[in-house]
């Protein structure tokens, strides 16, 4: 199988932790490529109608996408390591993973406005509504963080999740001091990211 990703993206980040913590990431070739909304990747472009990464080729030469579809297929070869198969545990894990899809969403979005939008057509409104929902997800993150299980031995997907996106707040949003208020998400990041599956995907600019 080969992963079309860019090594600084999130939700490349997930599924490659996702992969470690399954065993599988020796069965996944990393592509990296170079891609942005306004100029997608020719490769991703033709496996991926959205041109999007994560783009998951199979061997077959069929394409799975996004990141949650992704994480799932990885989790039924597994043998459900990530989550179980249905069920209330699943159910919890799988919101977890929205959850932290919606704070990147958020972040990536911003991201962009900062780095790629021309400065004239940048619209302060609408970035300060996308950190309000970096900070409502935060907020409620830390409220769970107590019931993530034992960062040594988790490798529940909803866990994978949050660290991922916390991680991408580090990288890109140092300056945002997300931890203020929130010690027992905190605490709980700097035990997770300790993990070897962490610390081999730490992005880089």
């Amino acid at each position: 199988m080969k992963l079309l990703a860019a090594i600084a993206s999130p939700f490349v980040r997930k599924v490659r932790v996702a992969a470690m913590e399954c065993g599988l990431d020796g069965q996944i070739e990393i592509v990296n490529v170079a891609t942005a909304p306004h100029q997608p990747d020719a490769g991703v472009a033709a496996a991926n109608p959205v041109k999007k990464i994560p783009t998951l080729i199979m061997d077959d030469g069929s394409a799975l996408y996004d990141s949650g579809v992704i994480t799932d297929y990885l989790n039924t070869l597994s043998g459900h390591v990530l989550m179980a198969a249905d069920g209330a545990e699943r159910w919890t894990a799988k919101r977890r993973e929205s959850l932290a899809d919606g704070l990147l969403d958020a972040a990536v979005l911003c991201r962009y406005e900062q780095a790629l939008r021309p400065p004239e057509k940048r619209w302060d409104d609408w970035q300060v509504a996308q950190l309000g929902k970096i900070d409502a997800a935060l907020d409620n993150m830390n409220a769970e963080a107590g019931d993530l299980g034992d960062p040594a031995s988790a490798t529940d997907l909803g866990a994978i999740s949050f660290a991922c996106a916390l991680g991408y707040l580090d990288f890109r949003f140092g300056d945002r001091e997300w931890r203020r208020g929130r010690d027992a998400l905190a605490a709980w990041y700097e035990a997770y990211a300790q993990r070897p599956a962490m610390q081999a995907t730490v992005p880089s600019a």
